[in-house]
């Protein structure tokens, strides 16, 4: 163990890499997180943490810092389909479900990343900023460590790739895969001054894409435009100039702006549609985004990160008692299996959202089912916070109720 400079390190601190930091180095593991950028920073992201994902901030000793910080708290959502239907569902209104927290929060990164760091750090994590991991080493078949953009190498029992869409992790070790659909980008910034914002975050679903408005602190509404990637020249050579435009072309959102201001810069991310073929590689393990990331729609960056961090972790400490190569696989497999079991019913989910959502007549008939059935909404909803498992809208009973109510509501 002389020679390593971790027993683990994690590329990238955003919440992934932050709560795996959190989980290995409180369970007394040397865990060293390396990120290119310098805290607090700014990231496109819709900024949303769904109530069980308030869970996992509250274990970590963050949410109340997250609150004292001015986060906004979310009891559901309203969603706006390309005919004008409304629909409403509350995260914590379906019956026979409890979570152990029934609203969500919203709050900036730049605010929330830091505390989740400091909560590693407190845990004895080192926390290395300004460090560019640009490729991995390999030696006798397994990954040994990370190269850094000075050239430095950096060795460790095992590495974590929480680096996020564009994973360097992912793509040194040939796992990552982009899916020809939908293949949306969104831009993000914030405004103030948006009249009408309560305790929902917004969707509104166009023909060409969707808009998403959650209140988040300091009296800011978080703004994300997502559109086909196709589409994305349009934004090309004025970014805040789209992003105003294609909000104001909304009828029902131009009053709400009328005297709003943007108060930050749009920044760009995507294509979306990334999927590996597996979460680990000898050495290895990928959590968060670098895993997997289909879609914004659902909300699910920030407790996807967050609880495939909080999986990952009896796994990641059986690799590093081990030096037996079989019992490594076989606790790299074994994770590989969980955050499938896990995450599974929510990945068919989202990809029904998906599909609804780039398809206006799916998407307006599923609307007025939900809106003429509000339990059925509250369900739906549920499912997105994490209260409701996932088989509860994929059960043929849920679906014949929706269709149900969608021809005749």
């Amino acid at each position: 163990m002389s020679t390593l400079d971790a027993e683990v390190i994690v590329v990238g601190g955003g919440p992934a890499g932050a709560a795996s930091a959190w989980t290995l180095a409180r369970g007394g593991r040397d865990v060293l997180v390396l990120d290119r950028a310098t805290f607090p920073r700014s990231k496109p992201c819709a900024e949303y943490v769904s109530p069980e994902a308030s869970r996992i901030l509250q274990n970590m000793n963050v949410l109340s810092a997250a609150e004292r910080a001015g986060a906004s708290l979310l009891t559901g959502m309203r969603v706006r389909a390309p005919d004008g239907t409304e629909l409403v569902g509350e995260f914590a209104a379906a019956r026979d479900f409890h979570g152990s927290h029934t609203r969500g929060i919203a709050l900036r990164r730049e605010r929330l990343d830091p505390l989740l760091l400091d909560a590693a750090r407190t845990a004895g994590a080192r926390i290395r900023e300004n460090a560019h991991v640009v490729d991995i080493v390999r030696a006798t078949g397994r990954v040994t460590g990370v190269v850094l953009a000075d050239g430095s190498a950096l060795r460790a029992q095992l590495v974590i790739g929480a680096d996020g869409l564009r994973s360097v992790v992912a793509r040194r070790l040939g796992l990552g895969i982009r899916a020809r659909w939908p293949r949306r980008i969104a831009f993000v910034t914030h405004y103030e001054g948006v009249t009408g914002m309560r305790d929902y975050g917004e969707m509104h679903v166009d023909r060409d894409g969707y808009v998403g408005l959650a209140p988040v602190d300091s009296g800011l509404v978080n703004v994300a435009v997502v559109i086909p990637a196709a589409l994305a020249h349009f934004a090309a050579s004025d970014p805040g100039a789209f992003v105003a435009n294609w909000v104001h072309r909304q009828r029902q959102l131009e009053p709400r702006f009328t005297h709003a201001r943007r108060a930050s810069p749009v920044i760009g991310t995507g294509p979306f549609g990334w999927r590996t073929r597996r979460a680990w590689s000898p050495g290895a393990a990928l959590v968060g985004d670098a895993a997997d990331f289909f879609d914004p729609f659902t909300g699910e960056g920030i407790y996807a990160a967050l609880r495939g961090a909080e999986l990952l972790g009896p796994y990641a400490h059986a690799v590093c008692a081990t030096t037996n190569p079989r019992e490594e696989r076989e606790a790299l497999e074994a994770y590989d299996r969980c955050r499938r079991d896990t995450f599974g019913g929510k990945w068919m989910v989202e990809r029904l959202v998906g599909l609804a959502v780039g398809w206006a007549p799916l998407m307006n008939r599923a609307a007025r089912g939900l809106a003429t059935r509000r339990d059925l909404a509250d369900t739906l909803v549920g499912v997105t916070g994490d209260v409701v498992p996932a088989a509860s809208v994929l059960r043929p009973s849920y679906a014949f109720a929706l269709a149900q109510a969608a021809f005749t509501g």
